[in-house]
């Protein structure tokens, strides 16, 4: 009979963590500020597809939530771990499938005259927290990359998803009838 897996296994009780290889590192190593970051922007990628929406739309956020396990799976590896996750990538075409959607829900917007404020409903609100997790999980990978070897393609990834991210906000606000609010100085 198998052993149970079991979800806790007390080895991060001295305030360190495992890597896909086999080191251990401090809880607030940036590798792990990076990757944790990335684990927190899929769970609010993970909200927002549990809202009604477009059957492309659903297909794009599961293509996004699988390429951040691969993301965070590079991220959470040492050299060690290299040979087993060296497998997984961000591709160039991965790239390109969101600039592509970033073009073809943008182009039916307004166009944008102002900074607007991040209001409207719950999903858009989610679509703009989850813009600026992408946001930090970009500064904490770029800071990751000062000292370890990050393929670029996983920054420009990360970069063109918080493009995406507004854009869905936009484009949700817009599929609901609610109005953008201008960013007004006094």
């Amino acid at each position: 009979m198998p052993k149970e897996f079991k979800i806790y296994t007390k080895t991060g009780d001295d305030g360190t963590t495992g890597l896909v290889g086999g080191s251990r590192v401090k809880k607030h190593n940036i590798r792990l500020e990076a990757y944790g970051t990335i684990d927190e922007l899929n769970a609010y990628l993970g909200l927002i597809h549990s809202f009604k929406m477009e059957g492309e739309v659903k297909e794009l956020i599961t293509f996004i939530q699988e390429k951040l396990f691969t993301i965070g799976s590079k991220l959470a590896s040492d050299e060690k771990g290299e040979g087993i996750t060296g497998h997984l990538n961000v591709e160039d075409e991965d790239i390109v499938r969101l600039e592509k959607s970033i073009d073809l829900f943008g182009d039916k917007l307004p166009e944008l005259k102002n900074f607007i404020l991040p209001v409207g409903n719950q999903l858009v609100g989610y679509c703009h927290v989850a813009r600026t997790i992408c946001r930090r999980a970009e500064r904490r990978i770029i800071e990751l990359s000062e000292h370890n070897l990050i393929a670029p393609n996983i920054i420009q990834f990360i970069n063109r998803l918080s493009d995406l991210l507004f854009i869905l906000a936009r484009k949700f606000t817009f599929d609901n009838n609610l109005k953008e609010t201008p960013w007004v100085t006094k």
